[in-house]
């Protein structure tokens, strides 16, 4: 394993006691002026995200309606939208092949189905992050580091497998001095590619394990310097529960 990679994950709560956790419950809310371009403002305000941290499941509750769900499976893809008793309102095995292309930032519409896979496989992996770096087909490697402000910031290139949704294969992930994630460079696909440059602040420890809890993504030039002006779209994590064997 990479040594950064092996630092970070023990600077994050440690990999063994990962390996104990069954569930992650988190309160959050997602802002920016992204959702109501593609239809649906304020879809993501208060909600209550649980996951499975070992394989790609993960829960938004309310969605679209205060007594309904989104649901994303892995393997295969499937995302359903359904009532809190488990009636299923509408599913879609393969969602990542139903985006409309080409993207126009300010004005492509997405169904419900669409922004339920988006989100879902995006904060999935970011609930996860560091530990899903060891997951099989994932590789982590240190690359060069790089100066942001008066801070050098260590850098690990990640690479994704398709057996894991994600915004994009190849990501590079960020880290200060106390191994705590500052940034992520991705480049979503559902999203025509552009330059994402995604800020990681007020980390914050719950049940042992070190999540951040405010997230800004923006958009960054070719030379990697972001438009700090404008962030699209907003994470706000107010709680983190930790369930455990």
């Amino acid at each position: 394993m990479d040594k950064l990679l092996t630092t970070v994950l023990e600077a994050h709560g440690g990999l063994q006691n990962w390996g104990n956790v069954t569930s992650i419950t988190a309160q959050m809310s997602l802002g920016g002026v992204f959702w109501a371009a593609r239809g649906w403002p304020d879809i993501y305000s208060k909600q209550t995200v649980t996951l499975d941290p070992h394989r790609e499941h993960i829960v938004f509750s309310p969605f679209t309606a205060p007594d309904r769900m989104s649901v994303l499976d892995v393997a295969p893809e499937r995302v359903a939208i359904a009532t809190r008793d488990g009636r299923i309102i509408e599913e879609r095995f393969n969602p990542r092949g139903s985006f409309p292309l080409p993207f126009l930032d300010g004005s492509t519409p997405w169904d419900a189905i669409q922004v339920a896979y988006f989100t879902s496989a995006a904060v999935w992996n970011y609930l996860t992050a560091p530990f899903v770096f060891t997951l099989p087909g994932v590789e982590a490697r240190e690359i060069a580091a790089w100066r942001e402000g008066t801070q050098t910031w260590r850098r690990l290139a990640v690479t994704f497998p398709k057996t894991i949704a994600n915004h994009n294969a190849d990501q590079v992930f960020y880290y200060d001095d106390a191994f705590m994630q500052r940034r992520m460079d991705y480049s979503p696909d559902v999203t025509g590619n552009p330059l994402v440059e995604h800020y990681a602040y007020d980390h914050k420890t719950f049940d042992g394990f070190v999540f951040p809890t405010r997230r800004r993504v923006l958009l960054h030039d070719a030379e990697g310097v972001a438009k700090q002006a404008f962030a699209p779209i907003t994470v706000d994590v107010s709680d983190v529960i930790v369930d455990r064997k």
